[in-house]
């Protein structure tokens, strides 16, 4: 059935693609959600996600799973989007520095845009989040695909372009690396 579904695709045929969206978007949206903490963000990156697929479907070769392939192009998107704010915000604080023209101000990026978390539950949610980010990337990715997105080892292995022993490392790494600083996070706080 994926086979077929790809060669429609690949063949152009529009009804196809929207088969695709409909049977991939909540998924790929889960997915970018899970790297910018934004729903808005994520629906952005989304669109952008399948605009990538419609013009680069004919590249497809099946080495992996439709579904894998998918995973990869939406966490690369997630992730140029987090790098280029990233240097907006650099570049901000540069102008502020200089004192050069344009606002050194921006509005705070919304960590979490799900109106039935309580207080206490965003205020833990920010806190793990950044702990994540802070994270080296490989662990980042790993972490948040197995954590929040509930895939297996050989799934991340996959998705990642790994071995599964790697994944093993990254993860086992990932959680030391946040027990060490959730641990020194609520030492200081409580």
């Amino acid at each position: 059935m994926e086979s077929d579904l790809i060669s429609r695709l690949q063949a152009g045929d529009t009804r196809s693609f929207a088969e695709l969206v409909e049977a991939y978007q909540e998924r790929v949206i889960n997915v970018c959600f899970a790297f910018t903490h934004n729903r808005q963000d994520a629906e952005d990156v989304a669109q952008e996600v399948f605009i990538e697929i419609f013009q680069a479907i004919h590249d497809f070769r099946g080495e992996a799973k439709l579904g894998t392939w998918i995973n990869r192009i939406a966490i690369n998107r997630s992730l140029d989007l987090l790098r280029k704010k990233k240097r907006k915000k650099r570049t901000a604080q540069l102008r502020s520095l200089f004192a050069l023209a344009g606002s050194a101000e921006e509005p705070p990026a919304q960590e979490n845009s799900l109106p039935d978390y309580s207080v206490e539950q965003k205020e833990r949610a920010q806190i793990l989040y950044k702990a994540v980010k802070s994270l080296p990337e490989n662990q980042g990715i790993a972490i948040t695909l197995s954590k929040y997105q509930d895939y297996d080892n050989s799934e991340i292995a996959e998705i990642m372009g790994i071995t599964l022993s790697a994944v093993v490392s990254l993860l086992h790494r990932a959680r030391k690396n946040l027990y060490r600083q959730l641990y020194q996070y609520y030492k200081k706080n409580m």
